[in-house]
């Protein structure tokens, strides 16, 4: 059966805003950028910490979203990858101190996704346009950073097959979120960059515009991998027409803070 949470909704923690939602496993959320103690480009909630914002200013951040999410008391487990734009996926299956430290070293060098099935380890990803997509299954997550580069590589598909195999489950056990990001109507590209996806993708159109949705592109990589079309969830929330809630790279011209999808099996 599928980890399916009842509902995604916005919820005020304190300051802190969260477009949340919660399996009998699994806690995760989108964060916002209201509540946190950034300034300047990255005010306020910054989870970023490669963009030149304060580090002490983002490990406080940070801090405040996982106690909104009621992870605080697992904070020292936080996994931050090194997102590169690549389709490189990491398993965390064990919670022990040699063994998250392990897990550290891997996503240094570079990752993706980052499926768990380990209790209280916090998993962070940052966005700021690219598309963040969260998996829930029965006994197990996946964290996913998802711009065109890991679009077109599938890498959403590719970390739910990896969840099945982690959680030993099916892919009609999953259920994914899509959560804020440059929407297909926002989001401008070459013509050459359609004319890929269209040969990838049957949703992708590419003689009618350059307008890009990574989004449908998502989705129809789950379902190809056989997550059932009803047990995803895309928010369709815009980081461009949102600015006010979300980072969005594009529209701040490339200075700016991140927000993110973290995921946590208490």
């Amino acid at each position: 059966m599928a980890a399916r949470a009842d509902n995604v909704s916005r919820v005020d923690h304190d300051g802190v805003t969260l477009v949340e939602g919660a399996t009998s496993d699994v806690r995760f959320a989108f964060t916002e950028r209201a509540g946190g103690v950034s300034e300047d480009a990255y005010s306020s909630l910054n989870l970023g910490s490669h963009v030149g914002d304060d580090p002490f200013a983002v490990q406080e951040n940070r801090r405040r979203a996982l106690e909104a999410m009621g992870a605080a008391e697992c904070e020292h487990n936080l996994l931050v990858p090194n997102q590169v734009h690549g389709d490189h996926i990491v398993a965390v299956t064990s919670n022990g101190a040699d063994d998250l430290e392990d897990v550290r070293e891997q996503i240094a060098e570079g990752c993706d996704a980052i499926v768990c099935t380990a209790h209280n380890v916090p998993v962070l990803l940052c966005f700021a346009d690219c598309v963040p997509v969260v998996l829930v299954a029965p006994g197990g997550f996946a964290v996913v950073h998802s711009g065109w580069k890991g679009t077109i590589a599938r890498i959403s598909a590719k970390a739910c097959q990896a969840l099945c195999d982690a959680a030993g489950c099916d892919a009609s056990d999953i259920s994914a979120y899509i959560g804020p990001h440059i929407l297909g109507d926002e989001y401008e590209v070459s013509q050459e960059l359609m004319d890929r996806f269209a040969a990838e993708f049957s949703c992708i159109d590419a003689s009618t515009s350059r307008m890009l949705n990574l989004s449908a592109a998502i989705c129809e990589a789950l379902v190809d991998v056989g997550v059932d079309a009803d047990n995803i969830v895309d928010t369709q929330l815009s980081t461009v027409r949102q600015n006010d809630r979300f980072y969005s790279y594009r529209n701040e011209g490339g200075t700016c803070g991140r927000h993110a999808a973290i995921g946590v099996m208490l």
